[in-house]
């Protein structure tokens, strides 16, 4: 019996896929629940699996678009497993020796060829025209192939080698031309969208992180061996962001045509760099989580991104995001809206800068940051008071984010 597979829908509001590579091919035996495709969609590459054992026919090439229900591939459940790959391999091999032959008459007939060239005393050398040419473009014999005879360098094979300003050398020149992934598309389309259909501004600030490093310093190795996560900066981040999208529930918003929704709720979108490209998932109800919670949050989210394995729904919704161009070096930038989200903080790289503190200079690891906003809904007010109290709580991390009880917050 031959068995449909379908494609199957992704997740809310997907209604097409590209077939991304195929990871078998036609007419090969695959298991039930074996990976036989990746497929991509405008939010997610996902992998396909086979719905039963099986003699595969593949119905699509990699790069075409199928529509939800479309038939994917059809698969013979009445054929038998292949006992073997004994007599494949003995195939190949008996392939492999009828290759071999016509590569030894190739090697031999060059070698021949090789021996016919004649070498002299002139092989290699300049005329004494194309020798005056070679020592005014500082270039010397080995650097060009002489054609006159018995490989002797002419003044013309000198005037042809020489690059002149602009032209290109002897290096190599290739290009690759590679489609782009539906989901790479579809984030192209959308940061245009934002650019053309926002009034986008970003307000800049800057942190000393010094009693954040004060802290992951003395408690890091505690909390990590009492929970088994490390405590990074990412959760001291989305705290004080929460603590600011209850200050300023502006930010909290999303524009939808001529109405402006807010929400009470706190879903924070991180953004993670995956293989397939840029992933943003989503850390639900972040304001009930404590600095544990968000670490175990961000660390699984990671993962699954990096993995390749988080689902649409993992990267549906957010309200705020989170950037942190930092991990790359990133000194500072002006981070892009994640539509329909209003506004998006970017967190850059830490480093040691002179700043005034109690009326003096000292040096503090310091970190740039950047609050990209939709105008239309938030005032210069209220994106850089919100960016402030990020601030503030990021520099007095035990007052305003731990309620002056450090041990507690940790859970140590």
């Amino acid at each position: 019996m031959a068995l449909e597979m379908k494609v199957p829908s992704p997740g809310e509001s997907i209604t097409e896929v590209e077939i991304a590579s195929w990871l078998v091919s036609d007419g090969d035996y695959v298991e039930k629940d074996q990976p036989i495709a990746e497929v991509d969609s405008d939010k997610a590459t996902l992998e396909l699996p086979a719905e039963a054992s099986g003699i595969i026919t593949l119905k699509a090439e990699e790069g075409d678009v199928l529509q939800v229900g479309d038939v994917v591939c059809l698969i013979d459940t009445d054929a038998a497993k292949p006992e073997s790959a004994g007599t494949e391999d003995k195939k190949e091999s008996k392939e492999a020796k009828k290759e071999e032959a016509p590569k030894k008459e190739t090697a031999a007939k060059e070698t021949s060829e090789k021996k016919e060239e004649k070498t002299t005393y002139a092989s290699g050398t300049p005329s004494p025209a194309a020798k005056k040419i070679l020592e005014e473009k500082s270039m010397t014999a080995e650097d060009v192939k002489g054609t006159g005879r018995d490989g002797r360098i002419t003044k013309e094979d000198a005037i042809k080698a020489t690059p002149s300003m602009g032209t290109p050398g002897g290096g190599a020149r290739g290009s690759e031309r590679k489609k782009l992934s539906m989901l790479r598309r579809r984030v192209a389309e959308r940061l245009v969208t934002v650019k053309n259909e926002t009034a986008m501004l970003t307000t800049f600030n800057e942190v000393d992180m010094s009693a954040i490093f004060e802290i992951r310093e003395q408690y890091k190795e505690e909390f990590k061996q009492k929970h088994g996560v490390g405590l990074g900066f990412m959760s001291f981040f989305t705290l004080a962001v929460v603590r600011a999208l209850d200050m300023y529930p502006e930010v909290n918003s999303m524009i939808d045509g001529d109405y402006m929704e807010t929400f009470d709720f706190k879903d924070i979108s991180i953004a993670v760099s995956g293989p397939k490209g840029l992933m943003v998932p989503v850390i639900r109800n972040a304001e009930n989580l404590s600095f544990r919670g968000v670490e175990n949050e961000v660390k699984r989210l990671a993962t699954r991104a990096r993995d390749g394995q988080i689902t649409v729904d993992e990267m549906t919704g957010g309200t705020f995001t989170i950037s942190n161009g930092g991990v790359f070096g990133s000194m500072l930038s002006t981070p892009i809206l994640n539509p329909p989200q209003s506004a998006i903080l970017g967190m850059h790289n830490i480093v040691e800068r002179p700043i005034v503190r109690n009326g003096g200079i000292v040096v503090a690891p310091v970190m740039f940051l950047a609050l990209s906003y939709d105008h239309r809904i938030i005032d210069g007010r209220e994106s850089v008071g919100f960016l402030v109290a990020i601030k503030e709580a990021l520099e007095n991390p035990i007052e305003l984010l731990m309620n002056n009880d450090l041990k507690r917050a940790l859970e140590l």
